[in-house]
């Protein structure tokens, strides 16, 4: 297949966890063959809330050069894989809004025949990583879209142990994201691509 698959990685982040594990999951794709945008939901806080972490400040002005999503960036993709951190066991605002916005695409079928996936982030150990990634998946059902979870599929799974998909739990900003999460969101990528290049290829026949 000459047209490689268009891969759109659409997360939010406040302090890096995401944006280390979007990097992980597009260096995955990327060797699949896939041609990938990297793309951080707009922020909605307010400056004063940003200022007052300097984790949060730092990052903002870290990433201030991606680009946030658009409509055109959704049509334009094969595959997207969504991110967020978890918020009450929940989709953060910042991605939710971003995704409120789909409908025109959505009332038009063109979200539908996409593969999806996800990775989130959490402060505490049980902080609601599985209910994020389901929630957001409820959305994809929605959309007409197809789920691609990493699953239990492969042995880096077994180690970062999330068959939903990649998830980091990073104490309260004291764990980094290691190996392990690398690991597991540059296959989460390439396992995406390969469905995703399947899909299309069938399509197209």
């Amino acid at each position: 297949m000459h047209d490689p698959v268009k891969l759109a990685i659409v997360y939010y982040s406040s302090t890096g966890t995401g944006t280390e594990i979007a990097k992980a999951v597009a260096a995955g794709a990327e060797k699949a063959g896939a041609e990938v945008r990297i793309l951080k939901a707009a922020e909605l806080a307010p400056q004063t809330a940003i200022d007052s972490n300097p984790a949060w400040a730092a990052h903002h002005v870290d990433t201030a050069h991606l680009p946030a999503p658009t409509l055109d960036d959704m049509e334009w993709a094969d595959a997207v894989i969504f991110g967020s951190p978890t918020r009450f066991g929940n989709v953060a605002a910042q991605l939710k809004q971003f995704i409120d916005t789909l409908s025109p695409l959505w009332g038009a079928g063109k979200l539908s025949n996409k593969v999806y996936s996800g990775f989130t982030s959490t402060a505490t150990l049980h902080g609601g990583q599985e209910s994020t990634l389901l929630a957001l998946y409820n959305t994809i059902h929605h959309f007409g879209g197809v789920i691609v979870p990493p699953g239990y599929t492969d042995a880096v799974k077994f180690a970062d142990g999330n068959p939903y998909g990649t998830s980091h739990f990073d104490a309260q900003g004291t764990i980094p994201v290691g190996e392990e999460t690398r690991a597991s969101a540059r296959y989460q990528g390439e396992r995406v691509v390969r469905f995703a290049k399947a899909l299309k290829l069938g399509l197209d026949a």
